[in-house]
């Protein structure tokens, strides 16, 4: 009964942290995220990041992307198409010379340089999704930039990860066209199945007699739809964004997006924070910690200039381009994954595994109380997930 203990520990600490962060007027997630760093192996020790939480985090931030879909407003995602992938391309191109910039000057090889530029071209708008909806901004014109950069910045990152891969990589060589083709068929297969397939199994299925059957019918949309990107080589994220939206254009909206937020912000999607904070130690770090200081600067401004840049070009003005260049900062469990495929590809050091794995958690740890400042709303306690 030990995962019991666990979840009973998850629950009760990302609840009281959150409302605590809350009232000293900071996002709840923040609270939350640190929870996980404070009974993680980096300071208690009371949770590891084992198979229990490993899947009930993949759960959760499936179900947090598939809420923050439900919740977009497509016809403003559309209309930002221009500005998302100018955010994405700058917030790629300047993290890529910047993490290169400071592997060179700490000595790395050429090919361990451009993997950690990648690493920190990668993004995660999970954690930016929850601080937008709780600031009611998730459909806003920042908030739809930011959510379809995403997008494009995971198709840029995964492509340049085949190539790193291909060149550099011990594992076996990538296909560039395969690749990318099944980049193309993700999108060709959900763009189909969103508008032709995804409302007829809901009016077909959710009358089933029997208890939740739309919700229920939701989920099975969601898990298929992440499971389809993966497999395309997408993250899972994207596609459980994708089967959001396809949903929120049927008449069962409303209905599942009331009956699943209970079950995603009670069980899986605190689980999905702590998650984050589990992966820090801080085990032979302290002869490191002017390459963790130097690369976490160049790791935030990187992306925050890049992207600001890149929505200063198409239109947005100084604040709301720094705002969404904030949005872009986390790399989340996007980079933690990166980082693990390249140390099994020996694209990254062994030594530098710890040092960049808290560099990806400190961004992530920056991203909310940054976008609260830009947005300076106050977060309503109600809304703390």
């Amino acid at each position: 009964m030990e995962f019991i203990l666990t979840l009973l520990l998850i629950l009760l600490s990302t609840k009281l942290a959150g409302d605590l962060a809350v009232r000293l007027g900071q996002p709840a997630v923040l609270g939350k995220l640190i929870v996980g760093i404070v009974l993680g192996p980096a300071v208690l020790g009371w949770i590891r990041d084992g198979e229990f939480v490993h899947f009930m985090s993949e759960i959760g931030v499936l179900l947090l992307m598939f809420i923050a879909g439900l919740e977009t407003d497509l016809d403003q995602l559309r209309r930002s198409w221009k500005s998302s992938i100018a955010v994405a391309v700058g917030g790629i191109i300047l993290p890529l010379f910047g993490g290169m910039g400071i592997a060179e000057l700490f000595g790395f090889s050429y090919s361990h340089a451009l993997f950690l530029g990648a690493i920190l071209s990668a993004t995660s708008v999970s954690i930016s999704a929850q601080v937008l909806k709780d600031m009611n901004k998730l459909n806003s014109r920042e908030g739809s930039t930011i959510l379809g950069a995403a997008v494009v910045d995971d198709i840029l990152v995964v492509i340049m990860l085949a190539v790193l891969m291909s060149l550099f990589g011990e594992g076996e060589s990538v296909s560039l066209g395969l690749l990318i083709g099944k980049k193309l068929l993700f999108f060709a297969v959900a763009l189909i199945a969103g508008w032709l397939i995804v409302p007829r199994i809901l009016k077909w299925l959710a009358p089933l007699k029997v208890t939740e059957a739309t919700v229920s019918i939701a989920l099975v949309i969601c898990f298929a739809f992440s499971w389809f990107a993966e497999w395309t080589g997408m993250a899972g994220i994207i596609g459980a964004f994708a089967a959001g939206i396809a949903v929120s254009q049927t008449a069962y909206k409303h209905t599942v997006q009331e009956k699943l937020e209970p079950i995603a912000y009670a069980m899986f999607v605190p689980v999905f924070f702590v998650s984050i904070g589990l992966n820090v130690s801080l085990k032979g770090v302290g002869s490191q910690i002017g390459f963790v200081i130097v690369l976490s600067i160049v790791a935030v401004l990187s992306k925050m200039i890049g992207g600001g840049l890149g929505a200063r070009l198409t239109g947005f003005n100084n604040r709301s381009s720094i705002a969404i260049g904030a949005g872009m900062i986390s790399r989340g469990e996007v980079a933690l994954i990166i980082a693990a495929m390249g140390l099994g590809n020996g694209l990254l050091h062994p030594d530098y595994f710890t040092s960049v794995i808290i560099v990806v958690i400190l961004t992530t740890l920056v991203t909310p109380p940054m976008l609260k400042a830009m947005f300076r709303e106050k977060v309503k306690p109600g809304q703390d997930g």
